[in-house]
């Protein structure tokens, strides 16, 4: 079962998440909420989902290496500049370290990103082209 994670460029809004903590701490039934990640503009999206963190997390996903080294191995890099972009992909929330003995294991638990890139200012007024 494929599992996906949202990616929407805007702020994070966070008066939806309090409202569902209220109806949980009341006790009301709550509908379980698509995975969404907000990353806060444009710049940031090409720096995080850069095609040397998109190959890390294809990596994961299909050899789910038991460790930074050996994932630095089946990408063909140094352990260094691994661990550096799979800390910036754990600090987004992109992936999992999950200590195993001494080593660190990254663990993804999506297969699928969804991104919704809007083309236009949040005013929704594109620019218009000279005619």
């Amino acid at each position: 079962m494929t599992q996906t994670l949202h990616v929407r460029i805007e702020s994070a809004d966070r008066s939806d998440l309090e409202e569902r903590l209220e109806a949980i701490d009341a006790g009301e039934d709550v509908e379980p909420s698509e995975p969404t990640l907000s990353i806060e503009n444009l710049e940031t999206f090409g720096r995080v989902f850069r095609s040397t963190n998109l190959k890390l997390l294809e990596a994961i996903v299909e050899h789910e290496p038991g460790s930074i080294r050996e994932l630095a191995r089946l990408v063909d890099r140094n352990p260094p500049e691994v661990l550096e972009n799979v800390n910036e992909l754990a600090d987004y929330g992109l992936l999992e370290l999950e200590e195993d003995g001494r080593a660190k294991r990254p663990v993804v638990w999506y297969d699928e990103i969804d991104a919704d890139i809007p083309l236009t200012t949040g005013s929704g007024q594109g620019r218009k082209a000279n005619a």
